[in-house]
């Protein structure tokens, strides 16, 4: 069996919790029939303990699993190929419980559409903008109505691309929310509201040299970044060399930059030059989503 979830950025800027896209950037789940539990872990966070035993994942199929098969003591053998960096606001919790979720069904031979995987995602991350994407690929726009995702897609144009800045240290999600104030004035609201509404209008009619100016927000970008004040710079330049946006992806560190292919080596370069303690990795979009191969 084979399991393949793409990471994701979400926000995009205004989009608070409702607007993310996935990244062709993807770990690998290979998952074999075992006469008892094993697991082995290569890549992001190979080294680090507790990452190493996929506990997450492990509790998710689990649960999932034994839901599915009335009660069955799931026993396989998990080889994992993780390359979606840790921490670090690419969605890599959000693939684990995506991947977990499409494992449990495809070892337990049920049916299951997106859809289904996307909702019950929900009971393990109740933000449905970094699972949305995970699960259908491409550009997702994303709300809840009680326990039930409601979600439109557009496909993303195979000549942009994804320019990432990944600081060396995290953002922690629950640190990036602390900083966030409990009230907000109605001229900030209506700023971030408005871009929000226009940067899906741009997504969705592929108008992309508009995007830097839907972009912006006044919610919680600036005020997130304030944590790692490099950040500040790290988009100056991205802007300056050729990012149609330049976004904060996620709650942090990461900064998602998109391009179109024809400039995102020179973005990738200039990046790399002026922030060579970061890394800068270069992407395809993803359109595709979650993938579970009995």
């Amino acid at each position: 069996m084979f399991i393949s979830v793409p990471a994701t950025s979400a926000n995009l800027g205004p989009g608070f919790d409702t607007l993310g896209l996935a990244i062709d950037l993807r770990n690998e789940i290979v998952i074999k029939p075992s006469r008892f539990l094993s697991v082995s872990t290569k890549g992001e966070g190979a080294d680090n303990p507790k990452i190493k035993k996929n506990t997450l994942f492990l509790h998710i199929f689990n649960e999932q699993y034994r839901r599915l098969t009335g009660g069955k003591q799931p026993v396989f053998r998990f080889e994992f190929t993780n390359r979606i960096p840790i921490s670090r606001g690419l969605g890599s919790s959000s693939a684990v419980i995506v991947a977990a979720i499409t494992a449990a069904h495809v070892a337990a031979g049920a049916k299951y559409n997106k859809r289904k995987i996307l909702n019950t995602a929900l009971r393990y991350e109740h933000h449905p903008d970094n699972i949305t994407p995970a699960v259908m690929g491409g550009f997702n726009v994303a709300c809840l109505e009680g326990e039930r995702v409601y979600s439109k897609k557009r496909r993303l144009p195979s000549y942009l691309r994804a320019v990432l800045v990944v600081p060396d240290r995290t953002i922690s999600t629950n640190r990036s929310r602390n900083v966030l104030p409990k009230m907000y004035t109605k001229e900030e609201l209506v700023y971030s509201l408005s871009r929000a509404a226009y940067m899906t209008a741009l997504f969705m009619s592929e108008s992309w040299d508009l995007l830097r100016i839907a972009a912006k927000d006044k919610i919680h970008q600036e005020r997130r970044m304030k944590v790692m004040p490099e950040l500040f710079e790290v988009q100056k330049t991205a802007l300056e060399h050729g990012a149609l946006m330049s976004t904060l992806s996620g709650s942090g560190s990461t900064f998602f930059n998109l391009a179109y292919a024809d400039d995102a080596d020179a973005l990738a370069t200039a990046l790399a030059e002026r922030f060579p303690q970061f890394r800068v990795m270069t992407h395809g979009l993803d359109n595709t989503g979650v993938i579970g191969k009995s």
